[in-house]
């Protein structure tokens, strides 16, 4: 599975940053113009809020898991999640929680 995580987490990289670089091409590089853009109507803020929420819930599961786990390279699926998405990060955190979950030996994790 975790092959499956990694290449969707590539996948939610790379399709959603084709459609940002697109808009900023045309529209001028301004992030706040961006952000004026997502909320434009009311369908488009639910949808800024409902992955906003997303984000929120994902990145506290990700701290509770890693302070119990003490899995810290998870971390790095939090900036990922608010730099390029949570399509990015989810699926990085379940590749790299994927290691510590499936482990035959908790002690002894695999790279």
């Amino acid at each position: 599975m975790r092959r499956v995580f990694f290449a969707l987490a590539i996948w939610g990289a790379i399709h959603p940053m084709y459609y940002f670089v697109t808009w900023f091409q045309s529209e001028g590089w301004n992030l706040w113009a961006m952000v004026d853009a997502w909320h434009v109507n009311a369908a488009t803020s639910g949808l800024v809020w409902d992955l906003t929420i997303a984000a929120v819930a994902l990145t506290i599961w990700i701290v509770a898991e890693v302070a119990r786990s003490r899995n810290f390279l998870s971390l790095i699926a939090i900036p990922a999640t608010f730099c390029i998405g949570v399509s990015c990060g989810l699926p990085l955190y379940l590749a790299l929680r994927d290691r510590i979950v499936y482990a035959k030996d908790k002690r002894q994790v695999r790279v």
